[in-house]
């Protein structure tokens, strides 16, 4: 499990980077009250998760597939990348 931090405007950290078929889960810990930091986003994957202030949520990711995968807010404002190699 990888910890990611929501606060600031920025994920904490904002690369990650995996192993194809490696089980993952981003445990993510918003602290940033703002609007934009309610949601996690991983487009090309098709998931989301809403972020509750100072509440983990665990999100399980597929590694299936090698790539480079954004995650973004709903405003794509705050930005990360999962590389799974």
């Amino acid at each position: 499990m990888i910890d990611i931090i929501v606060d600031n405007g920025v994920y904490t950290p904002a690369n990650i980077e995996v192993k194809q078929g490696q089980n993952l889960t981003l445990s993510f810990l918003r602290k940033d009250a703002s609007p934009c930091a309610e949601k996690v986003i991983f487009k090309d994957l098709n998931l989301s998760a809403d972020l509750p202030v100072d509440k983990k949520i665990e999100i399980k990711i597929p590694t299936e597939k090698k790539g480079e995968y954004s995650f973004t807010c709903q405003m794509q404002m705050y930005r990360g990348t999962l590389s799974v190699k």
